[in-house]
């Protein structure tokens, strides 16, 4: 998995950056340390400087002030042996009183690598004799007995490279070793939820190191798969009753509406009657319209609404909506006008020819039942590379910018409106975005340039065949 290299990625990253960072730190802080130690002037340097500038006079002998003062600065004594007679012919008034006046060979080669009783010393070529610096006890540390293999010395900076690199590999295997069960824990927690996130069952074996994470998801995996089958359950419920409804309700509404028609259609009654009639023909009608569309919607709602798409003419669509419409000889307040580009006669479309007809028909009838004084019907269809774009819109009293937010975000059956007398907006807009999406379409709802309200239908085009 991804999840699993990315991690892997990351602790191996993490690991080699760690590395890295100490080597520095530590190279810097034995480098700080290295110098702050190293002393400004070499006691070597020191004691050659000094043998340089004592001078033999007639007086004896004379040892410049400047060099004086260093020496008193730094705690340090001095004495000078004669080359011939191996005795001390100058020496510095803080001589210590245990320090020879008088050398062998063998202490002067002990003194020149090493110590004076205890004081480390620094000599320097005078030509009198032998100079001879004491430092004091605790200054300076010296190898008595200093030698290297040749060959050591030379592959020296290779050697450290190999052992820098074998204490990386080592540390990568400690590391390694370290996390093995975190990582192979880990491999199926990520399994788990990603499960979790596309509503599939989980079961992670409760061990490891993560074992309480695990028990955590799977405790989460049976909530969530009580509730999705909960909520199933009403969900079938729902479509259920609203289908049971519906068809309980079919057969007294059209015995109401038939016995309506007729007693709207008899000579015997007066014209008050007969109008009385009609106005439970016309609430008859939109109650079954209305019952019509809550069960296409809740069919379109739990895919129970099978779509079949094929390649279709969206503007020979749109046409045969409008002469349906005109057939039925509706109101003339309500006039239906042709927008669409003469120079496009085709856009074609993935369709079901009869339910893309129920979506426009709603968004017509829509325009003439929110009308009640009348109004225009713009219809048009066009096209991009991509879309083709059916519009129906009106130059009718339209909505607020409140209401067209509501109905553009709103998925909700019914919208509430002032108007209780008539068919709401909320259950024909529903059925039309129900059926664009199953068309991998979308809805927009606007204000329209003619001044009313406007539904554009956006559906992805198809190449000509």
């Amino acid at each position: 998995m991804k999840s699993i290299s990315k991690l892997i990625r990351r602790f191996v990253g993490i690991m080699m950056l760690s590395i890295i960072f100490l080597v520095i730190i530590n190279v810097t802080f034995y480098a700080i340390v290295f110098v702050k130690n190293t002393p400004a002037f070499s006691p070597w340097d020191m004691a050659q400087q000094t043998a340089d500038a004592l001078q033999l006079t007639d007086t004896g002998f004379f040892l410049p002030d400047d060099i004086a003062a260093k020496l008193k600065e730094q705690n340090v004594w001095a004495v000078l042996i004669d080359d011939d007679t191996r005795k001390v012919t100058w020496q510095t008034n803080n001589v210590p009183d245990n320090i020879p006046m008088r050398y062998t060979l063998s202490d002067i080669a002990n003194l020149t690598r090493g110590y004076v009783d205890g004081y480390p010393t620094f000599t320097g070529e005078s030509p009198n004799g032998l100079l001879v610096l004491g430092y004091p006890k605790d200054s300076f540390w010296k190898h008595t007995r200093a030698s290297w293999d040749y060959d050591f010395i030379a592959n020296l900076p290779k050697n450290i490279i190999i052992i820098l690199a074998v204490n990386t590999v080592l540390i990568f295997l400690i590391y390694a070793a370290a996390n093995s069960k975190l990582l192979h824990s880990i491999k199926p927690i990520t399994n788990g939820i990603q499960n979790l996130s596309s509503g599939s069952p989980v079961c992670i074996k409760e061990k490891g190191v993560l074992t309480e994470l695990a028990e955590k998801i799977n405790k989460t995996s049976e909530i969530l798969q009580k509730q999705a089958e909960q909520l199933r359950k009403k969900e079938t419920a729902r479509a259920n009753w609203i289908a049971g409804v519906s068809h309980d309700v079919r057969t007294p509404l059209s015995m109401v509406m038939s016995y309506a028609e007729q007693l709207e259609n008899s000579k015997n009654l007066s014209e008050i009657q007969r109008k009385k009639a009609a106005a439970i023909v016309k609430q008859s009608k939109r109650m079954k319209d209305l019952i019509n569309d809550l069960n296409l919607a809740s069919k379109l709602e739990y895919d129970m609404q099978p779509l079949t798409l094929k390649q279709e003419n969206a503007i020979s669509i749109v046409r045969q909506v409008i002469v349906d419409f005109m057939n039925m000889e509706i109101d003339d307040s309500f006039p239906i006008e042709w927008k669409a580009a003469d120079t496009l006669s085709v856009c074609y479309i993935n369709a079901d020819t009869d339910l893309l007809k129920r979506a426009i028909s709603n968004l017509i009838q829509n325009s003439i039942n929110h009308n009640e004084n009348g109004c225009v019907i713009y219809a048009s269809v066009d096209e991009d590379n991509y879309t083709c774009r059916i519009c129906i819109e009106d130059n009718g009293i339209g909505a607020s910018d409140e209401q067209i937010d509501i109905l553009n975000n709103t998925p909700h059956y019914m919208i509430c409106d002032t108007n209780t007398s008539e068919q709401r907006h909320g259950l024909g807009l529903l059925i039309v975005k129900q059926i664009i999406n199953g068309h991998n379409g979308k809805v927009i709802i606007d204000h329209s340039e003619y001044g009313g309200f406007k539904v554009m239908l956006i559906i992805p085009r198809q190449s000509t065949t």
